[in-house]
């Protein structure tokens, strides 16, 4: 195993929250190419929104989200105003008749709005779309700066769902990534956001960070577990200092090689399975009665820009800078710079700045790629089939995979493609073999393990 680390370990891979993934957009996708998707959206079923609120109070350095800093309230108020106008651009572009299933409020961080600025949001966006019937909504916290008041207003307009970023409760490690956070603090908030209506609790783990250890993983998830947070999503630090600076201030020599992320990784899935949460695709846990764990069971988990997710909605419509939608037609990203999204908008333009329309091809690697990342095999011949493509196109000549299968990380039998069950967290590398675009794009990802 330890051959296998030290050979794939340490490729640079995507996650494959989408495929094609995000370097494969081109700005020949616009505004134009959007509002053609968005007028057909509303006959594809009810959509899902993400709504990406790009402001934190301080920085923490192992970040890769796009965010700004800003102590004052005035432009995140300012970009509330602009997203209310994208919001009306969107809908009138769906022939102001899209369903609404499912939100989620992402960032950055989206508690930095005041709690009636949320609120009138929120009321924004209930007259823009059709919301169905007991929709499911999702906000991602900061539990150092959630106030009473905030988690009262989550409560009353109905969120049920919250995620909340814990990375680690070694206070070393928190020195080292600039964020400090006790377990107090996540404490009250998870106490106070149940009493206010919450029923699904999410944290997020990360390990790779500097001067972590296997003892520290274990130490934070003992301590996690204790407030029982229905989900965790355990994430790999990427270290990219060439495309987030903020990271160069991260002390490298401190950084776990490897193996010893690896290590890391197995330690804290053991810890979390002892402590009786299920083993979900690559990097979730969840309790047994918990619908990501029901969906896991059934075979209907999906994966998104959210990472694993019981969403069935085929359409999702991004709102913010940076903000990434998927339509039956392809992938639509917006500006990243809040200065030239908020100037599209207030021109009345969908602030596109680049995309993807999919091919027949396209969708068929998509669903292969998402069986791997879910369900860690897939049939090829029942997918080619529904497709309308041979097999062999998808095997024949795939150097890749054969390797992967020589080295046992993955097995073929029949055409359904398994991968070994000591080298799930090598999924990744199986994915990369069906991407027909990976290794052509000149983007640097995450490490494998």
């Amino acid at each position: 195993m330890s051959d296998l680390v030290a050979k794939y370990g340490e490729a640079r891979l995507p996650r494959y929250t989408s495929y094609p993934t995000a370097p494969a957009f081109s700005a020949a996708v616009g505004p134009a190419e959007y509002a053609k998707g968005l007028a057909i959206a509303a006959e594809s079923g009810p959509a899902s929104l993400y709504l990406h609120v790009p402001f934190c109070r301080s920085m923490c350095w192992y970040c890769g989200c796009h965010t700004t800093i800003t102590r004052q309230d005035a432009p995140v108020l300012e970009y509330l105003d602009t997203m209310n106008q994208e919001i009306e651009i969107v809908s009138f572009a769906a022939g102001n008749s899209l369903r609404v299933k499912n939100v989620h409020f992402g960032g950055g961080t989206p508690t930095i709005m005041k709690p009636e600025e949320f609120t009138a949001l929120m009321r924004k966006l209930r007259s823009a779309f059709r919301f169905e019937d007991d929709p499911s909504l999702a906000v991602e916290i900061d539990p150092r700066t959630l106030s009473p008041l905030m988690i009262e207003a989550l409560g009353e307009n109905g969120v049920d769902r919250v995620s909340l970023g814990v990375q680690s409760f070694d206070p070393v490690v928190q020195r080292a990534i600039n964020r400090i956070q006790t377990f107090e603090q996540t404490q009250a908030a998870v106490a106070g956001l149940r009493a206010c209506g919450a029923s699904s609790i999410n944290f997020d783990l990360i390990y790779g960070l500097p001067h972590q250890t296997v003892e520290s993983c274990v130490a934070t998830v003992r301590l996690a577990t204790e407030l029982r947070p229905e989900r965790f999503a355990v994430f790999g630090y990427a270290h990219v200092p060439a495309f987030k600076k903020h990271q160069r201030l991260i002390d490298e020599s401190a950084l776990p090689d490897a193996r010893q992320r690896n290590e890391q990784a197995e330690a804290i899935a053991q810890q979390l399975v002892a402590a009786g949460y299920v083993r979900i695709g690559l990097d979730h846990f969840a309790l047994p009665d918990d619908q990501l764990s029901i969906a896991c069971r059934s075979g209907s988990l999906r994966r998104n820009f959210q990472g694993y997710t019981t969403d069935e909605c085929d359409t999702l419509i991004g709102l913010g800078a940076s903000a990434i939608g998927r339509l039956p037609s392809g992938y639509y990203q917006n500006h990243v710079s809040i200065g030239r999204y908020a100037e599209m908008v207030s021109s009345g333009v969908l602030p596109t700045a680049k995309g993807y329309l999919l091919t027949d091809e396209d969708k068929l690697r998509a669903r292969v790629i998402e069986g791997l990342m879910c369900d860690f095999e897939v049939d090829l011949p029942k997918l080619c089939e529904q497709a309308g493509y041979e097999v062999r196109f998808l095997l024949e000549g795939n150097e890749r995979l054969q390797e992967l299968v020589i080295d046992g990380v993955a097995t073929i039998v029949d055409g359904r493609v398994t991968v070994s069950q000591n080298a799930r967290f090598m999924v990744r590398a199986v994915a990369a073999a069906f991407d027909a675009y990976f290794g052509s794009l000149g983007r640097t990802h995450s490490k494998a393990a």
